[in-house]
């Protein structure tokens, strides 16, 4: 399908002897035209960077947005901008299919297409730009199509997911049939939360090397235990992703070379935390704008797919403890996050009575002394130098800090219940 995409783009280059780039609405690269000559006046740094990183910068996507591209029916005129970096205009061809948007065609304009017209206003558009729109329309239907599929597995793959334990053998026959030989190879699921949903039907997966499917599952019912449906199941492990419940968290299975080689998965993290909906956005329209920080988790290989759930689990927990210790992060792996393994699991709860008043945002010094200094296995000397402080220093602060607690912190004990509650506060 991929080499329908550029024969199509070559066609829209052609027709209007410009250099043409198709990109998906998430502005990820998906094919671009070539051109005749070696002369650089045809190319940009907006294109250049499109093309060798796949995908345009924020700033970018920002800059087109604003022209209301994502409404358009018919081609529009972009004036250059070099503050933007946009050193070229470019003429954009809305690629739709039934109405909904699924990407763009840039066509560079170095001066040849200025005069061309467009249409609308009651002026019909050249001849050539109405084969162009032709050629977007057939690109639309295929962009369409393949969204299509790959809705069907990611639906698959979230039935799986929230499944209960007596439904998963019928959940994982139904995914492996759509997953076909992909199935027995092993899988890992990559967690990324938040996830902003789009109001419209799915996108296109981005072409990765083993990106298998993906969807994204509300918070009400993404723990994997089904409790929104038939009430708590007392068997379930307690969801790993409560302090992201306010915005869903995307599910995504990618196939693995080896359960020792992580190399696609964490392409595929990455990729996605580019995407301008990783931070929660963008969210539907009449809602206010928000981005949150976002992270991304990696769950144990497994190799049936019954264990996919358990998966997803590990993935939410190791996203939600690179939220949470930015050192662990952007992208952390189930295998990696130490402790945050056993505090993403706890069910959540008020912070310890005796420690509440150090969790106050006006000792948020003294809070971080004393998670350093216990990171630090009780060595002063190694916390005064991490903290960039003066032993006496961090000596008085642990003072005030045991003042506040009633805590003695030559003792084991409190001193496991005031790490365990500042790393749990951090979630």
């Amino acid at each position: 399908m991929r080499g329908d995409y550029q024969q199509l783009v070559d066609e829209i280059s052609a027709a209007l002897a410009a250099p043409a780039t198709l990109e998906d609405r998430d502005f990820g690269l998906i094919a671009f035209g070539a051109h005749e000559g070696d002369d650089d006046l045809v190319m940009d740094p907006v294109r250049t960077r499109s093309i060798l990183q796949r995908r345009s910068t924020a700033a970018v996507r920002a800059w087109f947005e604003a022209f209301g591209i994502a409404r358009a029916k018919t081609a529009l005129r972009i004036p250059p901008d070099p503050a933007a970096g946009v050193f070229k205009g470019r003429i954009c061809l809305p690629v739709r299919h039934r109405g909904i948007v699924h990407g763009y065609v840039w066509l560079l304009d170095d001066g040849h297409l200025t005069d061309l017209e467009l249409g609308g206003g009651g002026t019909p558009p050249d001849p050539r730009i109405e084969q162009a729109m032709e050629s977007a329309a057939g690109i639309g239907a295929l962009l369409a199509a393949e969204a299509r599929s790959g809705a069907e597995l990611g639906d698959l793959l979230r039935a799986l997911l929230v499944s209960r334990p007596a439904e998963r053998a019928a959940a994982s026959a139904a995914l492996r049939d759509g997953l076909r030989s992909a199935a027995d190879a092993p899988l890992m699921v990559v967690a990324v939360t938040p996830w902003g949903v789009p109001e419209t039907d799915h996108a296109p997966l981005p072409t990765l090397p083993g990106l298998l499917a993906a969807c994204a599952l509300p918070a009400a019912n993404g723990s994997g235990d089904g409790a929104d449906a038939a009430g708590p199941d007392p068997s379930a492990a307690a969801p790993p992703h409560r302090a992201t419940a306010d915005t869903p968290s995307l599910a995504a299975l990618v196939r693995l070379r080896s359960p020792s080689s992580l190399a696609a998965a964490h392409t595929v993290a990455e990729h996605l935390l580019r995407s301008p909906r990783a931070g929660g956005g963008p969210v539907p329209s009449g809602s206010e704008a928000r981005t949150l920080p976002s992270a991304a988790g990696l769950g144990m290989p497994v190799r049936e797919l019954s264990a996919l759930p358990a998966a997803w689990q590990e993935a939410l927990a190791a996203a939600r403890a690179a939220r949470a210790e930015s050192r662990l992060g952007p992208v952390a792996e189930w295998s990696t996050i130490g402790s945050y393994r056993l505090l993403t699991g706890l069910p959540p709860a008020e912070p310890d009575a005796t420690v509440r008043p150090l969790l106050a945002p006006a000792h948020s010094e003294l809070a971080r002394t004393a998670e350093v200094f216990l990171d630090c296995a009780g060595q002063a000397g190694r916390a005064a130098q991490a903290l960039g402080i003066h032993r006496q220093t961090l000596y008085y602060r642990l003072g005030r800090v045991e003042k506040l607690t009633g805590l003695d912190l030559d003792e084991g004990g409190d001193r496991l219940l005031l790490h365990m509650a500042l790393k749990t506060a951090r979630l």
